[in-house]
């Protein structure tokens, strides 16, 4: 076959295969109008202008396998049009039953005018699907549209009639956490608006669109908790690491007049100038896989320039809210798209911590105690020591809090550190758990001395680290090294030093502290013994969040803070890239549970054995993440034991 004959065979092919719909974003490039009544840049839609709007747009095609998706996204951002463009497409083409819905009538008539009559109005190719334009004619209201192979229905939340006997294939909500909790009739609207789809089990989308409300009750948050949770990640101009802007991450000057946005992995400078071609080159990632609908989620950092407020104008209102509740809480909801933490809800003290305490000893520890993890702060004349239980979803049992006193320059410290690490832990059960991972701090003017200790590998998986100046870094960062060979080169077997991301963990300890309040012990994510001291939780939560300022601050007078920088480093300990505990599954839950049971039953004389048949275990089942160090050479009795 000749060239030509097959480029004419190609054309031939092409010209009689069924038409494939285009996606979602392709339409509106090619058929979409903006109209000045409600865009501040008239003319041809661009999706390229927002390219963080493409793919939940495209979820809304009819090639596309979604079925549910929610969008959490701040004003302003373009949600409004992605419900446009999706129902334009599918009146143009995949055309069928469709709802959209507001949650008042006020809102409904306030859409008609600025959104739908502009569209219909400047689009062709949407106004050439409708069966009229007249407006005394019935298949043309202001709340109904008939078109060709479908209907449009634009119903509100308001009245239970408005959301029965109607069958739609394709449902679009916006603003789903202005909805009324729940309806005249005591029926939820949610509920009923799903029911809508149930004629079409195979084709249906569900699409909800909305800025959050208050946390715990808003309605967007618990389809959010429920999706697979996409963040759109843009890489970092200078070391092109992956990672969401946050509102931790942004830094200003006292006065407000400047501010930047700091890398949270190599802590470069990033200028508002740059994110332009950062959002240009970005991508959705899924952070919970396992979610059952598609979710999106992002914040007014990435307002693309000339289409919301700048940096700066930011800065300004969030500075402007700091004494004014109302103003914050519109601020968190509007700008950031997060859930509103109610202050009564957030409040964590101490006495109250402490009145959860149960009546059970420290040790040994519930049978529920599967992993452990240590978290070490150092001091000039004292090591301080958290040493932390685990189970299942990441339930936390603080086992002990000592204080080791002594200089940490000298050996005495080091040997009774080593002395209580290498000691097992007994379970109420019979059975015995070892330390998994730990984590010491090296800032303050014993550095040398922790690097030194660290570097014999008495114990197992223990990191050397310290907080991070970016209040938005991971958790764990990646370790460099900090040791030299004879060569001048990085010593492979030296020091790693990690980033620890403290201002994340406090945030998620006082939210795990907070949600814990009105929960049965048997349900809280934190359980305490009624044996750990009052100077014990008051440390804990010896710091507060102050948004001013953008970072945790000791509180005067308060008690000291070294059990809550403990309890950081320990669960940063978690994330330690041979055990990673906070992404074990059921069944490396599971496994560590017979583990520990199999070893109850097992002579003494036998534990060092089985406790290298559980690593083993463990590397096999993927639980560790990298490969085992192989021993030194030389060790102390300590080791030996262990």
């Amino acid at each position: 076959m000749t060239a030509t004959t097959a480029r004419l065979a190609t054309v031939i092919a092409r010209s009689i295969a069924p038409r494939r719909p285009p996606t979602v974003s392709a339409w509106a490039d090619e058929n979409r109008i903006l109209s000045s009544k409600g865009s501040a840049e008239p003319g041809r839609w661009r999706t390229h202008r927002n390219p963080p709007l493409r793919e939940p747009m495209d979820c809304l095609s009819a090639r596309s396998p979604v079925r549910d998706m929610v969008l959490m996204f701040p004003i302003q951002f373009g949600k409004t049009e992605v419900l446009s463009n999706g129902l334009g497409y599918t009146m143009c083409e995949n055309p069928g039953p469709i709802m959209v819905c507001l949650p008042s009538e006020i809102a409904m008539m306030k859409w008609v005018a600025q959104k739908l009559t502009p569209m219909i109005d400047e689009c062709p190719a949407v106004k050439r699907t409708l069966t009229s334009v007249a407006s005394r004619d019935a298949a043309n209201t202001r709340t109904f549209k008939d078109f060709d192979g479908g209907q449009l229905y634009i119903e509100h939340a308001g009245t239970p009639g408005r959301l029965k006997m109607t069958s739609v294939r394709t449902l679009l909500v916006d603003e789903l956490d202005e909805f009324a909790t729940s309806l005249s009739s005591g029926d939820d609207p949610v509920a009923m608006l799903d029911g809508r789809t149930s004629a079409f089990p195979a084709t249906f989308k569900r699409a909800y669109i909305s800025t959050p409300g208050i946390r715990g009750i808003s309605r967007t948050e618990q389809l959010w908790e429920k999706s697979d949770q996409r963040r759109y990640y843009v890489a970092c101009q200078d070391c092109g690491h992956e990672q969401p802007l946050q509102w931790s991450g942004l830094h200003w000057t006292p006065d407000g007049s400047q501010c930047w946005y700091v890398c949270r992995h190599c802590g470069v400078l990033i200028e508002e100038h740059q994110k332009t071609a950062m959002i240009a080159g970005g991508k959705w990632v899924a952070e919970n896989p396992a979610g059952t609908i598609r979710g999106y989620t992002i914040n007014c950092l990435y307002y693309q320039l000339g289409l919301g407020p700048r940096w700066l104008d930011l800065v300004q209102m969030f500075r402007d809210a700091q004494n004014d509740p109302a103003k914050l809480k519109t601020f968190i909801n509007d700008r950031l798209a997060e859930p509103w933490d109610d202050p009564a809800m957030r409040a964590v003290r101490h006495n109250l911590i402490a009145d959860r305490a149960e009546p059970l000893p420290l040790r040994p520890v519930p049978a529920w105690v599967l992993a452990l993890t240590v978290g070490i702060d150092t001091q000039d004349n004292r090591l301080a020591v958290h040493l932390l239980g685990w189970g299942r979803g990441m339930t936390c049992w603080p086992v002990d809090y000592i204080e080791l006193l002594g200089d940490p320059s000298e050996t005495a410290v080091w040997d009774a550190l080593t002395d209580l690490l290498l000691r097992p832990v007994d379970r109420i059960d019979g059975a015995t758990l070892r330390l998994d991972a730990g984590l010491i701090d090296i800032g303050g003017h014993r550095g040398e001395a922790v690097k030194a200790f660290v570097r014999r590998r008495i114990v197992r998986r223990l990191l050397a680290g310290f907080g991070a100046t970016a209040n938005n870094a991971q958790v764990l960062g990646k370790g460099k090294l900090v040791d030299i060979n004879w060569r001048g080169q990085s010593d492979k077997r030296g020091v790693h030093i990690h980033q620890v991301g403290t201002v994340a963990i406090k945030h998620l300890l006082y939210s795990w502290l907070s949600a814990d309040a009105d929960k049965d012990p048997e349900h809280r994510r934190i359980r305490f013994s009624d044996q750990l001291s009052q100077e014990y939780f008051g440390g804990l939560v010896s710091e507060t969040y102050n948004p001013a300022k953008n970072r945790f601050e000791k509180k005067r007078g308060g008690p000291r803070n070294e059990p809550l920088d403990t309890w950081v480093y320990a669960y940063a300990a978690t994330h330690h890239p041979e055990l990673r505990l906070h992404r074990w599954t059921k069944a490396d839950w599971d496994r560590r549970e017979s583990m520990l049971l199999a070893r109850t039953s097992s002579p003494k004389s036998e534990a060092t054995h089985e406790q290298t048949a559980q690593d083993d275990a463990d590397s096999k089942a993927g639980i560790h993440g990298q490969r085992r160090r192989r021993p030194e050479a030389k060790r102390s009795s300590f080791a030996t034991n262990y």
